[in-house]
């Protein structure tokens, strides 16, 4: 295999659930588009990078239009400034958007405790406990998916949240029915996750 093949093979086998053979039909479809699509596709990574920024409060990637550290959601008074809805990554806020159900605000942890990283050093346990600090919340939802690795990091939450001296005035709740046992919030139909909000307990 040609070494730009195997570097752009490699490069693709790093993203989420993506193996070395799909990888490698990524590779050989570009290889078969026209020039000017691969620069779109190389124009349109460089200005994913160069327009979208995180939300300095929740982490949600948006796109800078009004020079605003927060993201849409943050900014809109209409929402419930005291429930806090703490999920895993993006796609699963967005899944919980959809549902038109919940009218909080989010905070996305960045990821779930694995067996490679079992210490949660890669999520934002620091992050959140200031967010927690610094506003009144009266609820805190952990919709973290229903499987090993979002059991243990809903535990690791909820100690994290125990240190806390507003602990005592917070009510903690996690989703309820509807969600299966090892799904994930992402694949989640609108009017499952809506009753896992409705029956969170």
């Amino acid at each position: 295999m040609a070494d730009y093949i195997k570097k752009l093979t490699d490069l693709f086998s790093k993203f989420p659930t993506i193996g070395p053979r799909t990888a490698g039909r990524f590779v050989f479809y570009l290889l078969s588009l026209p020039k000017e699509k691969i620069d779109e596709l190389a124009n349109a990574i460089q200005e994913l990078k160069n327009k979208i920024k995180l939300c300095s409060f929740c982490f949600q990637p948006f796109e800078d239009l009004a020079e605003s550290t927060l993201c849409i959601i943050c900014n809109d008074p209409s929402r419930n400034k005291q429930l806090l809805c703490i999920v895993e990554k993006e796609t699963d806020l967005l899944s919980i958007e959809n549902t038109k159900k919940y009218k909080g605000l989010y905070f996305i942890l960045g990821g779930t405790l694995t067996l490679r990283k079992p210490d949660g050093n890669h999520l934002r346990i620091e992050e959140l406990k200031e967010r927690v600090k610094k506003n009144n919340f009266t609820e805190i939802i952990i919709a973290l998916n229903s499987t090993p690795e979002g059991k243990s990091t809903s535990v690791l939450v909820q100690r994290a949240l125990k240190e806390l001296p507003q602990f005592s005035n917070l009510k903690i709740t996690h989703l309820a029915k509807g969600l299966p046992v090892g799904g994930e919030l992402e694949y989640a139909d609108e009017e499952t996750l809506e009753s896992a909000f409705e029956g969170r307990k």
